[in-house]
């Protein structure tokens, strides 16, 4: 009598065991491989789990699993200035040959001629000329095009790297994570709308309806027969500090159970996430680590973090401190990808 077990039988058996355990597999794999182990990490994955688990108080329904990030200096960095500010500079310096009267005008003579004392002293009152002169009296389509084109071909002063490659690995992870415990993530930041929604999906996989920036009043029209959206050279609405709350009401209709930030101007919106009720977390990201990345924070110009800073501390928020919490920055430092699930 012939005992032994069919071969399909087997095949059948193992496949089942495989995909019984591959849910263990998942649960086994560090989803923030970049992140040191410590509170900060273990924080994070805990407030994942209390809202996601049914059977726990802290339970989250997925459509109210709200998170929301500021992008300059939280997403990517924002050093040694912002990049938006840094591409309005570029077009300007493109752009020169068709306005032969910016050569004796400022600010866009500093531009043109890279002097940076002449357009400090040009204060905010250039800078928002220098964004109307690159921002505005476009198309929308006309834009994306010049953002996609710059985004291209543009490399960043220090490192040398595209733009869209100064992203945090460790935050990148954060995303993948909210994402596959069903949170739905939007940008909260000051940029332009218009400008994050060029690579906002590619690079951290959020579509261009979850991003939500500084605007500028727009406008339909037709021209020659066909129908466009012109930006004009007039602000809709600032997306920065008391801002960010405005614009998560009235754009998302629901307040955010999670909020990463890295400055002042995120204040306010993690204010207004952590007055919720239920679980909440607040993180801020603290710029420490002046070898791999930079290292400022109360006395900046740029990402200054000061207020926010206090306020973590008073409230026990989260505070992320790059130097000893982050494994890697980059996506394109050695080791950075090795480990993700």
């Amino acid at each position: 009598m012939n005992t032994s077990t069919p071969a399909s039988s087997v095949a059948t058996r193992t496949v089942a065991a495989l995909l019984f355990a591959l849910p263990l597999f998942a649960l086994a794999a560090d989803p923030l491989p970049s992140w040191n182990e410590g509170p900060t990490k273990t924080g994070i994955l805990e407030f994942v789990q209390t809202v996601t688990t049914p059977d726990s108080k802290g339970f989250v329904a997925p459509e109210a699993r709200i998170a929301v990030f500021d992008n300059d200096g939280t997403l990517w960095s924002e050093q040694p200035g912002y990049f938006e500010a840094l591409y309005a500079f570029d077009e300007i310096r493109r752009m020169a040959d068709q306005h032969p009267e910016w050569k004796d005008r400022q600010p866009f003579k500093a531009v043109i001629e890279n002097d940076h004392k002449a357009l400090a002293e040009a204060g905010m009152e250039g800078l928002v000329e220098i964004f109307m002169a690159t921002h505005a009296g476009l198309t929308t389509d006309e834009f994306r095009d010049n953002v996609q084109r710059w985004l291209s071909t543009a490399r960043h002063p220090t490192s040398g790297k595209p733009y869209t490659e100064m992203v945090y690995q460790p935050m990148l992870e954060v995303l993948a994570y909210l994402r596959s415990q069903g949170f739905k993530p939007y940008i909260v930041s000051g940029g332009d709308t218009g400008f994050m929604r060029v690579f906002a999906e590619e690079v951290y996989g959020i579509p261009p309806e979850q991003v939500i920036g500084s605007s500028f009043v727009t406008q339909y029209q037709v021209k020659d027969g066909k129908p466009s959206i012109l930006r004009t050279a007039k602000i809709a609405h600032n997306d920065d500090g008391p801002g960010k709350p405005v614009s998560i009401d009235s754009v998302i209709g629901r307040r955010p159970i999670l909020a990463f930030g890295n400055s002042d101007g995120d204040l306010q919106m993690l204010q207004w996430t952590a007055a919720g009720t239920g679980p909440r977390f607040m993180g801020l990201v603290h710029h420490t680590d002046a070898k791999r990345e930079w290292a400022y924070d109360r006395d900046s110009t740029i990402g200054r973090l000061d207020k926010a800073l206090d306020q973590a501390k008073q409230q026990n928020w989260t505070i992320v401190d790059m130097a000893s919490q982050w494994r890697h920055i980059y996506p394109f430092e050695s080791g950075a990808n090795e480990q993700q699930p």
